[in-house]
């Protein structure tokens, strides 16, 4: 018998090559549920779908699972999209998972992302046409089911962080097939109303439920807010096309009251602390301009006209002080020479000598006697002692001692 005969690889390469050349088998979606899931430290995920009679092995590397809008977990009911190949040192065939979807979301899905497409190319989700959400609100809206999680969830945190803020409520029907109109005519009016920031949105539900908010004419309406939006429908991993709209996406509804209340307590604690350094400061720049106004008074007292008028004061103080010392001096030097003066002329003065027994002759017409020639006989003469004066008659001269002199020479 001459059959041939094949190795292990050459049947798992030939029979992966039989797969490869089956278009049918290229592009595939597969309904059933999870099981086994496996997220692989590389990022690849292994897993597992089946239903009722059997099950198929699938894996989906990391690059499409970044793609992955959730989280998948065993039990759930999922559409995986992808191909069908062979691994061939296994020799085991499985689906190569490209793209999963939640299950009974297929169709919606696709329209939604069609929508997201199409409003994207038209730049609606621009990053320059989002506002910025206020630090400080006053006036928040809200905008969900009048009764729910949600509302008691935003009013229990506003409240909390804020008890000064004022909360705008518009309700609205949050699902089914009144839903869109319901929430765009919420916008319009709240918006009519100039709040600091709207939250729109919703608490958990299945994708049908939350669809409302990837309605084009909600996503339209919130983008043509003129105050700034943020959106928050369903939980952390719920993605809706008004989250691109908005001005911010917030997780849960509470996250979104989280961004668009702040605490209270946070901003009055950090104003004390401006309050204080501004203090701090205004009272070191005074402290900085004062010591420079009395350096530039200093300066301009050395320079300026007063300055120079003080000084010349102090120099004409000084000069009169020297003039004062010195007309003292001179004084004083005069005083003592005049005393030398004195002592002299009244060693030499006629009362001096006529206190020693001497007299004062005087003549005619008051002149002194000098010499016995001056005078004749018969002559008026007055002659002044120390205590006083006589007048006598001259009856005869003589010349020098005991010499009679002629009575007419």
């Amino acid at each position: 018998m001459n059959q041939p005969v094949f190795s292990v690889s050459q049947i798992n390469g030939y029979i992966k090559q039989m797969f490869l050349k089956n278009d049918g088998l290229r592009q595939v979606a597969v309904k059933g549920e999870v099981s086994n899931c496996k997220y692989h430290s590389s990022g690849h995920l292994y897993f597992t779908i089946k239903d009722n009679v059997g099950q198929l092995s699938c894996v989906m590397f990391a690059s499409a699972c970044r793609g992955l809008s959730f989280t998948l977990e065993g039990g759930q009911s999922v559409i995986v999209f992808g191909s069908i190949q062979v691994y061939e040192r296994d020799g085991k065939y499985q689906l190569y998972a490209e793209e999963i979807r939640k299950d009974g979301i297929g169709q919606l899905y696709e329209q939604t992302e069609l929508l997201k497409r199409r409003l994207e190319e038209e730049g609606l989700f621009a990053a320059e046409h989002k506002k910025p959400v206020p630090v400080y609100a006053k006036t928040v809206g809200i905008i969900t089911a009048k009764t729910g999680a949600a509302i008691r969830d935003i009013v229990q945190i506003a409240k909390r962080r804020n008890p000064y803020v004022q909360l705008l409520l518009q309700p609205a029907i949050v699902q089914g097939e009144a839903a869109p109109e319901s929430l765009v005519r919420a916008l319009h009016a709240l918006d009519e109303l100039h709040p600091d920031v709207i939250i729109i949105g919703r608490g958990g539900g299945s994708a049908e439920d939350l669809m409302a908010f990837n309605e084009e004419s909600v996503v339209r309406a919130v983008a043509g807010c003129r105050a700034p939006v943020i959106s928050a429908v369903g939980h952390e991993t719920d993605v809706a096309l008004t989250d691109f709209a908005a001005d911010l996406r917030a997780p849960t509804p509470s996250a979104a009251a989280e961004l668009a209340v702040f605490e209270y307590r946070l901003f009055a604690e950090e104003l004390a602390e401006f309050h204080t350094d501004l203090i701090y400061t205004m009272r070191r720049k005074v402290a900085s301009v004062r010591a420079r106004a009395e350096a530039a008074g200093e300066k301009l007292a050395r320079v300026g006209p007063f300055g120079a008028v003080k000084e010349k004061k102090l120099q004409l103080t000084h000069i009169r002080e020297s003039i004062g010392q010195a007309v003292n001096r001179h004084l004083v030097r005069q005083k003592h020479r005049l005393e030398l003066l004195a002592g002299r002329l009244h060693a030499v003065s006629p009362a001096a000598r006529l206190s020693g027994g001497y007299a004062y002759v005087t003549g005619k017409e008051g002149r002194p006697l000098k010499s016995v020639a001056e005078v004749e006989p018969e002559d008026t003469i007055r002659v002044s002692l120390q205590d006083g004066s006589f007048t006598a008659k001259v009856e005869h001269k003589e010349m020098g001692y005991g010499k009679e002199m002629p009575a007419n020479e």
